[in-house]
């Protein structure tokens, strides 16, 4: 009895000493225009490290720095090489593009500029002529890769990676994290969140989805625990302006109609065993699809899951979830 309890004793001791020897590092700040935080179980701060891939996502993809290979591609030079991560984003949004049957579309970038919500600052109150001369640009089926650089159909035809970026930040330092063997880790950019492995309580991760506030204020009420799994969201219920005339123009622009209309879908969150880089393009995508072929597109795609919030016809909000 003695001996047992001494071996209960060394067990607690054995546990309480492992528990003890679990570091968990946290790491903040900016990039991309917003926010990042990092959690992962280990000791070793990567910041250094992981302040370098940022710099290097930036130079190949930030549409807002001049002189990145997007900027150089947009303003019209055919001389551009590209590199590994401009190539992976490019063949990526070509397979998103080809799957949302043209909802998730880099080169509508002109009409969000014009409507006030891109890189070039604008913000203008278009009419459907101005409109249906803009959509000529519109197109990802017009731009090919061709020996690493970008061809166009048009030469005024640009590109805007911005919605599918922050994701892709995210898998960039998550992989970075799986190179130094770190397997439990929580990457976010803007709230666009790739998790693996568990917590310091050897729990799954649990992320909260906002409610779709429309008064400035944040509130959450819904929860989604990852299991290796990415997130992403979109919204057009913050993001938002108004028109001289008094109209609500979104910053989700259409790339089947070059507008900005606001539908009854408030919200969309997406998540499942994919990258970062894919559900936020997802996101983006049901945002412009609207309810309806958004969930059409989910009953296609089981591996991908989604938390949809919308407007019935009360203007109450209802939630569907597959």
């Amino acid at each position: 009895m003695k001996n047992l309890r001494y071996l209960l004793v060394l067990l607690v001791f054995v546990s309480c000493k492992k528990e003890e020897q679990i570091k968990e590092t946290k790491l903040q700040g900016g990039v991309f225009g917003t926010m990042y935080h990092i959690t992962y179980l280990d000791d070793v701060n990567y910041q250094e490290s992981i302040d370098s891939l940022f710099q290097l996502v930036n130079k190949s993809l930030s549409t807002y720095m001049p002189t990145s290979d997007i900027s150089k591609i947009n303003q019209g030079d055919s001389t551009i090489v590209v590199d590994a991560m401009f190539e992976e984003v490019f063949q990526k949004s070509k397979r998103i593009f080809k799957e949302t049957n043209g909802y998730f579309d880099p080169t509508v970038c002109e009409l969000v500029n014009a409507w006030g919500f891109g890189y070039k600052k604008e913000k203008k109150d278009l009419d459907s002529l101005q409109v249906k001369e803009l959509m000529k640009l519109v197109g990802f089926n017009k731009i090919e890769l061709k020996d690493k650089k970008v061809v166009k159909q048009f030469s005024e035809m640009c590109l805007d990676f911005n919605s599918i970026a922050k994701g892709y930040g995210s898998d960039v330092v998550g992989r970075f994290l799986e190179s130094k063997n770190v397997s439990n880790y929580l990457v976010e950019i803007g709230g666009e969140i790739r998790a693996r492995g568990k917590n310091k309580r050897n729990k799954f991760w649990t992320v909260a989805i906002d409610d779709p506030n429309t008064d400035g204020t944040r509130s959450v009420s819904r929860y989604v625990e990852l299991d290796n799994q990415s997130m992403a969201g979109s919204g057009n219920y913050r993001k938002f302006r108004m028109t001289k005339d008094g109209r609500k123009v979104v910053h989700t622009i259409s790339p089947k109609t070059g507008f900005a209309t606001e539908s009854n879908l408030l919200s969309a969150t997406v998540y499942g065993k994919v990258d970062c880089a894919d559900v936020d393009a997802y996101a983006t995508s049901f945002m412009a699809m609207g309810l309806e072929k958004s969930k059409a597109f989910l009953e296609k795609h089981p591996e991908i899951k989604a938390v949809l919030l919308y407007a019935n016809d009360k203007g109450e909000i209802e939630e569907f979830k597959n």
